[in-house]
């Protein structure tokens, strides 16, 4: 494949161009004892700290690939997020300066582009769409700006042949590993950032799809001035060649910043010999052992004058081409949100609606057992209030509750679904790309006529089957119900999937917390039976009030009338008197409804929160 050559067009505007630079940076990672014991104890002795990162001072240009190297464990992505601004500078020692002055997160977030290590994409989604969606949420100007640009990156990163094909991963097939790596870079591309992070771009890859996506960056480099900053483990010769300056890291502590010549000449005036056909950075990491650690505290004579001719060099090519923005112009040019309230909505619904209809085990296998469902368990309980006494009143209250524990057990299912847009979540709403409430209230309206689809294929032919109230208005108030209670279990899972770490712990909750509330129903013990100390989970439960629905659409209104029970010939209970002894009223038919669209509602809420909070928590 010829690597691309072509670059976007940015229409003739300068972009301004960023230095990054550190400052006497370090990073500890807190011990579980300190933390316990400035929470109970006045005075402890402090530990000593395990640094991840210490007193690290590099320099990242515009113009230019900065390579962070080094072996496992260095700490060479933990420096990364620091500069991405995903570790919160609170719990960073030192300093991170942009053009000389200290960095603001939040600008700097929106300002950049940040690739992660995992390609955390849509798999069922196009190429084209990936970045489309990308597009019209970072840019403004509407569709036709997002497709000029998409058009255009998508030929500077080499993806024409797929373009219509779907991203995949894990058990869905898709583009190659090295296609799929340019995408997660092109997501971030579209916005055209003047800096780009990157977690190691060649991990998992061989070693022509590798070069491919670095000759990419360094295209970018030579035409557009970015700053690219990027970590990567064992480099080839050739992609270490496109290298321009290199921070070589070891237990936390920089070995070497600056070019691979200096590297080489700092091995050498070591006293190591390269031998043949080995790598520089490879031996390099090899005899870490054997070159000085660089800090403040420890500058290199020999190497200052060299990295100062060369900072010169930078600064000539910088008033050649690029422009160099000061740190106002950051604040004051820092991105709002590219679109309004009303359309994040619009395009956030559009792009759940092409994942739940792609979605095979969401959409079809959730439509396919519905309507099996509905005609099982029509055939099951057929006609089965023909006749009178208590056997037939359990055997149509356990239809009722059967009903619900399939209807809410079987969302559950969505929950790998939300788990997985979550981190995607996770990654657009740190980089600005639209707000927490417009993502839940999208999430909310794109569910509600596939539930309701999915509640009309289930009730149409079990209504009939079972011998439910014949009466139009008796169907449809059990439709409704149906429906709601769809959206309950939705929006309880959507919520769940917000704060569970795992889709194991996920499941263990929901099943838990599921199996409580139709314990506490009412349909095993009556509410006068439960103790006073679970009451409250009587009134939490999910199930009460959609069960009570059931049996007053049933048993009363223009049913209530109707015989229950009998012996010889006389009637002995009556629909009405046995929701009496229910203590159930006519009026409840409503109000319980309005508890449920409170649930749905409340759910909701409390899921906007914890997305919300783990945000600002990323954020800050």
């Amino acid at each position: 494949m010829e690597l691309p050559v072509s670059t976007p067009d940015s229409g003739g505007k300068k972009k301004g161009s960023y230095t990054i630079e550190t400052r006497n940076l370090s990073y500890a990672l807190p011990s579980l004892y300190d933390e316990v014991s400035g929470i109970f104890c006045c005075k402890n002795p402090k530990r000593p700290q395990k640094f991840i990162i210490k007193d690290v001072n590099c320099e990242a240009r515009p113009g230019e690939i900065t390579a962070i190297a080094g072996p496992s464990g260095a700490g060479k992505t933990t420096l990364l997020e620091i500069l991405a601004g995903k570790i919160s500078p609170t719990k960073v020692t030192g300093e991170v300066l942009v053009n000389g002055h200290p960095v603001n997160a939040k600008c700097f977030r929106r300002l950049s582009g940040y690739v992660t290590q995992e390609d955390a994409l849509f798999p069922l989604l196009t190429v084209e769409e990936t970045l489309m969606y990308s597009a019209l949420l970072r840019l403004q100007g509407g569709k036709k700006e997002a497709a000029n640009r998409v058009g255009v990156l998508i030929k500077e990163l080499g993806l024409e042949q797929v373009a219509g094909a779907r991203v995949g991963g894990g058990a869905n097939r898709g583009i190659s590993g090295g296609e799929r790596r340019r995408v997660s870079i092109g997501v971030e591309l579209v916005h055209d950032p003047a800096v780009i992070l990157i977690d190691e771009p060649t991990s998992g890859l061989d070693s022509a799809s590798a070069l491919h996506v670095i000759s990419l960056l360094q295209v970018m480099v030579a035409h557009q001035g970015k700053t690219i900053v990027l970590t990567i483990h064992q480099p080839g010769f050739r992609i270490l060649e496109l290298f321009d300056r290199l921070v070589l890291l070891s237990n936390g502590g920089v070995l070497h910043n600056g070019s691979l010549e200096h590297l080489e000449e700092r091995i050498k005036f070591s006293g190591l010999q390269i031998p043949p056909h080995i790598n520089v950075l490879e031996f390099a990491i090899d005899v870490a052992g054997s070159i000085v650690i660089q800090t403040s505290e420890t500058p290199n004579v020999h190497f200052h004058i060299k990295d100062h001719g060369e900072k010169k060099e930078s600064l000539r090519k910088d008033d050649e081409g690029f422009t160099i923005s000061n740190h106002n112009d950051m604040v004051e040019n820092c991105p709002s949100y590219a679109n309004s309230y009303v359309e994040e909505i619009s395009i956030l619904g559009g792009r759940f609606c092409k994942n739940i209809f792609r979605t095979k085990q969401l959409f079809a296998t959730r439509i396919i057992q519905a309507l099996v469902a509905g005609f099982i368990l029509g055939s099951i309980f057929m006609n089965a209030d023909n006749n009178l006494g208590q056997v037939a009143l359990q055997t149509r209250l356990g239809f009722f509750a059967f009903s619900l524990t399939f209807l809410l057990s079987t969302m559950t299912e969505g929950l790998p679904i939300f788990l997985q847009e979550r981190t995607i979540f996770m990654r657009e709403t740190s980089r600005g790309a639209y707000r927490v409430s417009s993502y839940v209230v999208a999430n909310t309206i794109v569910f509600l006529p596939f539930l309701l689809m999915v509640g009309l294929l289930y009730t149409v032919p079990v209504y009939w089957l079972v011998g439910l109230r014949g009466s139009m208005d008796g169907f449809l108030y059990f439709a409704m119900v149906v429906w709601i209670v769809l959206l309950m279990s939705n929006s309880f899972t959507a919520c769940f999937s917000a704060l569970v770490p795992t889709f194991i712990m996920g499941t263990s909750i929901i099943a838990g917390l599921m199996g409580s509330f139709f314990l506490f129903s009412g349909y095993f013990l009556s509410k006068e039976k439960i103790p006073s100390y679970w009451i409250f989970m009587h009134y939490l439960s999910l199930f009460k009030y959609p069960f009570e629905c059931f049996l007053i659409n049933e048993y009363g209104g223009k049913g209530g009338k109707r015989c229950l029970e009998s012996e010889r010939g006389e009637c002995k209970l009556f629909a009405i008197d046995f929701l009496k002894q229910q203590d159930l009223k006519e009026s409840l038919k409503w109000t319980n409804l309005a508890v449920m669209l409170s649930f749905i509602l409340g759910y909701r809420v409390l899921c906007y929160l914890i997305l919300w909070c783990r945000c600002y928590r990323t954020r800050n």
